[in-house]
């Protein structure tokens, strides 16, 4: 026992240093500043955009037509977007003079007013490449998939210098097999160098499947109702699958929309422009902490910096609500009573609310905007009535364990599947009923002898 115990520590001494290693190693590789979760540090939308209004173009093939409609459709009210109603087209990435086109588009891109590019392209990209002897590549091959991922690559750049939120949408599923398969190599490199790059991937792929994950020319569309959605080809969509292709896009624009009006109320951040618009009430301007002139102020002065009384000479905390401070409304109300001689009386009480300074709205308005944010399920039920409800999928602490495409409610609900029962619980329906194995459930009374 002895001689085996010697052997087993001079086993661990000897893989001690290479453990250090690894460990040291870990350690000393950084994490990439676009794995970390963009809510808990900033938006991903500009909250400050011209003239508050943010200008949006899609770009692509003929996928980006039929997004485009859809898009128009879902946000043709919003006075928050300006659409532009035609499509900057990208040609099909297989072409012979791809790098000229792509310098193209990145000039063009970079002459006109852009705050978010939507991008879908990959209807004619399943073709063959020429490399530079004029040798074919054949599709589907690890040449080929490698020569698609540096043109990826370099059509995302193209989008780097103009600095805008992009959102690249994916490919489908598509009717033939060996196109399906190739569509899903194709989204793993499209959604590996829109993380690299710093866009966002929307993933639409298992949006059009049926409950078994495979082509499905019909499904349900927004209200439920199972709608034609692909046309014969097997590859384009129909008006009704425009309009469901770009519901994946307008989730995630609206959702980072509320997110970085949200951050509009931080005060102290931004220029004087940016300040002026959250803050117009302000007569004195408070710099921001870190600038020089914050630093220079606190060196010359011992008292801090304080708003100016307003011109009507009310308080700085009962100033116009343009300026982010909550103003002292005071309220009274008058209730009857009936007195001890069995009169009726009227009695007076005065309710009080305090003005609530802008950096405790702020801090509210961060505390709302950080909490997960659900899916809203819209239905029409019988008597002219909307039935709304939110549905939120699980925090960052079940991340990365189940696919948001898999998880219980966008199968229920987006997809239309129906959930296997499990015993005992109401929608089991099975005969003879199964024995509940939930922790709550009794144990069956035992059967008498005799």
């Amino acid at each position: 026992m002895a001689d085996a115990w010697q052997k087993l520590r001079r086993s661990f001494a000897a893989i001690a240093p290479l453990v250090a290693l690894v460990l040291a190693l870990g350690a000393a590789v950084p994490v990439p500043a676009n794995a970390v979760d963009m809510e808990q540090n900033t938006t991903f939308l500009s909250p400050f955009p011209d003239n508050d209004i943010y200008q949006v173009t899609v770009f692509g093939d003929g996928f980006a037509e039929g997004l485009l409609g859809g898009l128009v459709q879902a946000f043709g009210s919003d006075v928050r977007l300006n659409i532009q109603r035609q499509i900057t087209p990208i040609a099909n990435i297989p072409t012979w003079d791809f790098e000229g086109k792509t310098a193209a588009l990145e000039q063009k891109i970079s002459e006109q007013p852009l705050n978010i590019a939507i991008v879908m392209t990959g209807e004619d990209d399943r073709n063959p490449f020429r490399n530079p002897d004029s040798k074919r590549i054949q599709v589907g091959t690890d040449a080929w998939i490698t020569e698609y991922t540096r043109r990826i690559d370099r059509l995302m750049r193209a989008f780097k210098r103009k600095n805008a939120s992009v959102y690249w949408v994916g490919l489908p599923n598509f009717a033939r097999g060996d196109a399906n398969e190739l569509a899903q190599r194709m989204n793993d490199v499209i959604r590996e160098r829109a993380y690299l790059n710093g866009y966002k991937y929307i993933d639409v792929y298992q949006g059009f499947a049926d409950e078994n994950g495979a082509y499905s020319a019909y499904g349900p569309d927004l209200e439920g109702a199972i709608r034609l959605l692909r046309v014969r080809d097997g590859v384009n969509f129909t008006a009704a699958g425009n309009r469901r292709l770009a519901h994946f896009v307008e989730k995630e624009l609206r959702s980072d929309l509320t997110q970085a009006k949200s951050n509009r109320n931080v005060p102290l951040l931004g220029a004087e422009a940016e300040q002026e618009k959250i803050n117009p009430g302000n007569a004195v301007k408070t710099p921001a902490p870190s600038s020089p002139v914050a630093d220079a102020a606190s060196a010359n002065a011992k008292v801090p910096v304080v708003r100016n009384t307003a011109t009507d000479g009310t308080p700085p905390s009962q100033t116009s609500a343009a300026s982010g401070d909550q103003k002292a409304d005071n309220g009274k109300i008058t209730l009857r009573l009936i007195g001890s001689n069995g009169r009726e009386e009227t009695q007076t009480i005065e309710v009080l609310r305090p003005a609530i300074p802008a950096s405790v709205v702020a801090l509210m308005a961060r505390r709302e905007g950080s909490v997960p944010r659900g899916d809203l399920v819209v239905d029409q039920i019988g008597g002219g009535l909307t039935l709304m409800s939110s549905i939120t999928p699980p925090g960052n602490r079940d991340r990365g364990r189940l696919s948001p495409t898999q998880a219980p409610y966008f199968r229920l609900l987006v997809k239309g599947e129906r959930l296997q029962p499990k015993p005992g619980r109401a929608d089991d329906v099975s005969w003879p009923p199964k024995n509940d194995s939930t922790t709550d459930a009794k144990p069956a009374d035992p059967v008498p002898r005799g």
